[in-house]
């Protein structure tokens, strides 16, 4: 069974690719709204939307629906990965905007940072 899923297979790529991209997508939606809450906790949301729909293909692949040998523990490692590196990096972007902002705010005060 271990050689019949490889943890570097195209398969691996596509399910890191494919949540990592929901991640981002719905975490940026959720960003968008008015709701204070959503935008809150954006990136939260993106990534449990991204992990449940990796979870739902899993438990199709179980049922059969799909041509696969049915669900794997690799895929959701991969599934897993692609949200952890989308989180990352939204969380990354948007602790740097926030510091951007508070410079650009002590900047027009007129207090120096240095």
């Amino acid at each position: 069974m271990e050689n019949e899923d490889p943890w570097l297979a195209l398969d691996k790529l596509y399910h890191i690719l494919f949540c990592f991209s929901l991640t981002l997508v719905s975490s940026t939606l959720a960003n968008l709204t008015g709701n204070p809450f959503l935008r809150r906790y954006s990136i939260s949301l993106g990534s449990i939307a991204s992990l449940l729909a990796g979870a739902a293909k899993e438990a199709v692949d179980e049922l059969g629906f799909f041509r696969s040998a049915g669900a794997s523990g690799k895929d959701a490692v991969a599934d897993v990965l692609g949200v952890l590196l989308a989180a990352l990096g939204l969380s990354l972007l948007r602790h740097s905007s926030r510091l951007n902002r508070e410079m650009d705010q002590a900047q027009a005060r007129g207090l120096s940072l240095v």
